[in-house]
């Protein structure tokens, strides 16, 4: 089947149309020449999943593939622009040897990892110069690919930008100053610092493979795509805890992040990346991020797509503390802050920053590295002490935590033998 019809009829099947309603032609006239240029693209081929498939773990190797390439057809996006002068990333004088290390009583090398753990790409950056570089399953260097969570690490990012701008007061900003949606609400109470942490108290299940969690609901009003939908559901949840005394993994606490950072900086947020970092910072080409409705606000917890070198030029922008030239566009010290070990409000301990994901290896602990980490295989992995940033694009089966390998393991070890 042509994947424009395919296009046409999923959004038939999400908008509730019969089949003679939408025809390819009026879906080209809708969305413009973008979607025409994107459907030419070479590695376009192949069958595109939903999204339900993606997050039930349905998804045949090569449909998997196909699918993680094309998001920006499974819901509306906005393109994050890039422009001006590209930041060059040269090829390091020493590439990467020999990888070879063990898990337990098992030993592995960049071969095993690569088919073990489904890596369709990876980046290995040292010094800020490319030590090694691998395209798989029809990639190619301008193959934009699926961000996850990710995304996450990102918007986090630019909340960060929104404080050192004043546009946030602080850590301690409240919730419903900036989301006026979510006033009257379990946020009533819940500041920044909750959010970005993770640490609402409002009562969330992640569960991603179960169609009745918060997750999923979450998912089924990005799908309605409905104005407002994502808030109202938000707006809804009861409060499980007090803000700031349990650590909950939840999508939908970064949706509530996006709104903040979109509240705060009065513009979306593909938009405000693009001001930020995408232009500024050198990136090579356009990115594009999920809607919650046609020209509505962006999925702040997943849905970018942008390509493997662009990926690690954010991380070089996150391990070198956010500056573009000499000065930061984070406040003093964010780096460190966010991906480090926080603590709630009685003093527990928490192995996770503000939406970037602490080291949890001996090596990456020793290390202070730190990293951004999508379902399915997708990695931003820094590592400030070696000066490294590694990235990968994965077509892992099922958003289950299956990968035969621990990805960190595997990062801890390209970084040493880069010494």
């Amino acid at each position: 089947m042509p994947i424009l019809t395919q296009v046409v009829r999923g959004i038939r099947a999400r908008m509730g149309m019969p089949a003679a309603w939408l025809s390819v032609g009026a879906v080209l006239g809708a969305v413009g020449p973008a979607l025409a240029q994107d459907a030419a693209r070479p590695e376009s081929g192949g069958r595109i999943g939903t999204v339900e498939e993606i997050y039930n773990g349905k998804l045949l190797p090569d449909d998997a593939v196909a699918t993680f390439r094309n998001i920006d057809r499974l819901f509306p996006t906005r393109r994050i622009e890039a422009g001006g002068a590209v930041r060059e990333l040269p090829r390091a004088e020493r590439q990467l040897g020999e990888v070879s290390f063990g898990v337990g009583e098992k030993f592995y090398d960049l071969y095993d990892v690569m088919a073990l753990d489904s890596f369709t790409a990876l980046l290995v950056l040292k010094n800020g110069k490319i030590a090694f570089e691998t395209y798989q399953r029809g990639n190619t260097p301008d193959t934009r690919w699926m961000s996850m969570s990710v995304a996450k690490s990102i918007t986090s990012t630019l909340a960060g930008i929104a404080i050192r701008e004043g546009r946030i007061a602080g850590l301690d900003a409240s919730v419903t100053e900036h989301v006026p949606a979510l006033k009257g609400s379990a946020y009533e109470g819940v500041t920044l610092r909750d959010v970005l942490m993770m640490s609402s108290g409002v009562k969330w299940n992640e569960t991603y493979t179960d169609p009745a969690s918060d997750r999923r609901a979450l998912l089924k009003a990005q799908i309605a795509q409905k104005p407002g939908s994502a808030m109202k559901l938000m707006a809804s949840l009861p409060r499980a805890a007090e803000p700031g005394t349990v650590n909950n993994y939840s999508t939908g606490e970064t949706q509530v992040l996006g709104e903040i950072v979109r509240g705060a900086v009065g513009k979306p947020l593909a938009e405000y990346l693009s001001e930020k970092i995408w232009k500024p910072y050198g990136m090579e080409s356009d990115a594009t991020w999920w809607l919650d409705s046609p020209d509505g606000s962006e999925i702040g917890g997943s849905g970018i797509s942008a390509t493997l070198r662009d990926y690690g030029r954010f991380g070089l922008f996150f391990l070198n503390e956010g500056r573009i030239g000499e000065a930061s566009i984070l406040p003093e010290g964010w780096r460190d802050e966010a991906s480090r070990p926080t603590r709630l409000k009685d003093g527990k301990p928490l192995d996770y920053g503000y939406m970037w994901w602490t080291g949890w290896t001996e090596a990456s602990i020793a290390d202070k590295a730190f990293a951004a980490v999508g379902i399915q295989g997708q990695n931003i992995y820094i590592n400030p002490t070696r000066n490294v940033v590694i990235v990968t694009f994965g077509a892992q089966p099922k958003p289950t935590d299956k990968e035969p390998v621990d990805p960190l393991a595997f990062f801890d070890a390209v970084a040493k033998a880069l010494d």
